[in-house]
């Protein structure tokens, strides 16, 4: 029979329980504790004691990356990608080694769109005070005031945050790849104004307090054996959860809350807040948006709430992927009649560029986004959306 790492990992446990086994009446809570551990570890979990400190970089140059004049992140001294696996059998170090690079590459991209696009970064609530949780986006100098056209981007779920598509990309691909950098590019040298939303940045997270219990003994009402009887099952109880924790949390990672940033919650609520605070605001006769994902459900919820205001105001929507869904979004007759003239989701196909695609519900034309191109093959090869009034 093979025992595998995470076995022997286990094995001072399996001993451990049978020696306590061997023992008098008194032994029996400690091997109920110990069956207790032993059913909820998860040996991943416990093979966290054996892994090297979560200590990483804040830097690009401190992870020893660089953007190469193409936009490809690079090794400083080998030239080479970026390896994911750079500790083998340490998926978890690894991926945590991803998570820290992440966050300086979307640091990185923040400030890309403003010192090589020019966008200004515009804190929201707009009338946030200076000691609530606050968000941000991003628009050109004229958003607010071209009066021709207005473009409009949105990107997808997870962990991308405003003006990127794909981190992904940007990691393993490069900048043009996986950044709105090109579409924003493009629509400034075409004359629009340009607003970035930030659908992601929903919360932040601040580091969880303490709790601290009151200890039993401060109720001086009760009789004093009682009260020790219950300082040592106190006590009993922590002893437990600490063996517990020792291998559930090994390096101690802080425990963290999310604090919610008023009316920009989910990516929903941001695009409606948004629109009423920036968009609707706007000069501009003709509004495009440009929405990949979860971006187009984000865009279709809009739609539902301000239909009147978005048929006003909204020329065309480029959708890329969209994961919108007519039918449980429950948008009306009217929503899906106009996106069908408006609207064009622009999705992965094997398919040439533009062939259009079958689609089951009945809102907008599909076409094929061609499953081997990037997005920055979508604004090199297809037309930026526009449709004059």
């Amino acid at each position: 029979m093979s025992i595998s790492l995470s076995s022997l990992s286990l094995l001072p446990l399996w001993i451990s329980m049978a020696q306590i086994q061997q023992g008098g009446p008194d032994e029996k809570e400690k091997t109920t504790a110990l069956k207790d551990l032993l059913s909820r570890i998860d040996l991943d979990e416990l093979m966290k004691k054996d892994e090297p400190p979560l200590d990483f970089p804040d830097t690009l140059e401190g992870f020893e990356y660089a953007f190469n004049e193409k936009g490809q992140l690079r090794h400083i001294k080998t030239g080479e990608p970026f390896v994911f696996n750079y500790r083998e059998d340490l998926h978890r170090w690894n991926q945590k080694r991803y998570e820290a690079l992440g966050e300086i590459i979307t640091k990185y991209v923040y400030d890309l769109l403003e010192k090589d696009c020019n966008l200004k970064k515009i804190a929201i609530p707009v009338d946030a005070t200076e000691n609530e949780p606050k968000s941000f986006i991003f628009m050109s100098e004229d958003a607010l005031t071209n009066p021709h056209k207005l473009m409009v981007l949105i990107h997808g779920s997870g962990v991308v945050r405003a003006g990127q598509w794909a981190r992904r990309l940007i990691i393993n691909e490069d900048l043009d790849s996986g950044t709105q950098i090109p579409f924003i590019k493009r629509a400034m040298d075409e004359g629009y104004g340009v607003i970035v939303m930030n659908p992601n940045e929903n919360y932040i997270e601040v580091e969880k307090p303490k709790i601290h219990i009151q200890s039993s003994s401060d109720s001086s009402d009760e009789p004093a054996e009682k009260r020790e009887r219950k300082d040592k099952i106190s006590k009993e109880t922590k002893k437990r959860h600490d063996f517990y924790e020792k291998y559930r949390n090994p390096q101690r990672e802080k425990e963290m809350m999310q604090l919610y940033i008023r009316e920009n919650g989910s990516p929903e609520e941001h695009a409606i807040y948004v629109w009423d605070h920036f968009i609707a605001q706007s000069a501009a006769e003709n509004v495009f948006f440009v929405a990949h994902s979860y971006g187009g459900l984000a865009f279709v919820e809009l739609m539902i709430q301000r239909e009147a205001d978005v048929k006003s105001k909204v020329t065309a929507v480029a959708l890329t992927d969209s994961v919108h869904n007519v039918w449980h979004q429950e948008a009306g007759k009217t929503i899906r009649e106009w996106m069908r003239e408006n609207c064009c989701n622009w999705v992965s196909s094997s398919e040439p560029l533009d062939t259009s695609v079958e689609s089951m519900l009945p809102d907008c034309p599909r076409v094929s986004a061609a499953i081997l191109l990037s997005m920055t093959d979508f604004t090199h090869n297809s037309s930026i959306v526009e449709v004059e009034r």
